[in-house]
């Protein structure tokens, strides 16, 4: 399996099909997934002509299993690894959840500086910031966030399968079409990555103030959010992010859960294609 090793000696795994003529097209997924989350997108993608990247946030999926560095500048550093190694140019960066705080601080602080980056896609994402402060009024309390890392610790195993079943992709809605296969896939790739990861992985997808990440990019960038997500409020996140990013186009898609890019690839997938093609 292909492997790069950071600077703090770090192996993030990744994966990278189709021709390297191709406009490179880099997935970032949420916490705490892996990049098996992004299949469905990468066959679609390749099918289109695109080269697909994604790898496996550090203390997730294949990658190390290291003790430190579970934040966002390590995250952002990771994935610099990542695009160095393989010298990509004219990127596209598509990030879910977590993964869009990690674009936002990859193409801020690395990617547009380096002139790396075509275009951004924010996918129901965690920036600016999550957790409530003077600052950030509507954010969510801390002891929320206090209560997934308690569920975690107590028996992750078994939170990962009521977060999967229920709010991830909105299977405790009335009427919602529940997909085992799904949750199961959910679960697999949570318990492969390490407890401790995850653990201070709250901490950095919650509390990670990325403001002025948003307000530097200048590059187009695709905000996309179901009005439903139980996971990251919409309001909160990509009503923001269209706020503070220089060049933005903002869809809301009504009933939509966090976990859409899944469950409702076949509207997700076109609508960033014509973004792309845009």
């Amino acid at each position: 399996m292909p492997f790069v090793t950071t600077d703090d000696g770090v192996e993030i795994y990744y994966k990278d099909w189709g021709s390297p003529d191709a406009q490179p097209i880099v997935f970032h997924h949420g916490w705490p997934l892996s990049a098996d989350d992004w299949d469905t997108q990468m066959l679609f993608f390749h099918a289109q002509g695109y080269r697909v990247i994604a790898s496996d946030r550090r203390g997730h999926g294949r990658s190390s299993q290291v003790g430190t560095g579970n934040d966002m500048d390590h995250y952002a550093a990771d994935v610099n690894a990542v695009i160095e190694h393989l010298d990509l140019h004219n990127a596209i960066h598509i990030g879910h959840s977590t993964g869009g705080g990690q674009v936002a601080r990859y193409v801020a602080q690395y990617g547009e500086p380096q002139g790396r980056v075509a275009k951004a896609v924010l996918v129901s994402s965690v920036p600016p910031i999550m957790v409530k402060t003077d600052a950030n009024p509507e954010g969510l309390p801390l002891s929320a966030l206090d209560d997934l890392r308690n569920g975690l610790a107590a028996n992750r195993a078994e939170f990962f399968q009521v977060i999967a079943s229920g709010p991830f992709y909105g299977f405790n809605r009335e009427g919602a079409k529940v997909s085992q296969p799904v949750i199961e896939n959910w679960w697999r790739q949570g318990m492969m990555g390490s407890a401790l990861a995850h653990y201070e992985g709250i901490k950095a997808f919650s509390e990670t103030d990325q403001t002025e990440d948003l307000k530097s990019i200048s590059v187009p960038v695709l905000i996309l959010q179901g009005d439903d997500d139980q996971v990251v409020p919409y309001k909160d996140a990509s009503i923001k992010q269209h706020e503070l990013l220089q060049n933005s186009e903002l869809k809301i898609y009504p009933g939509y859960p966090h976990g859409m890019l899944t469950i409702h690839a076949d509207v997700i997938n076109p609508d960033i294609l014509a973004f792309l093609k845009k």
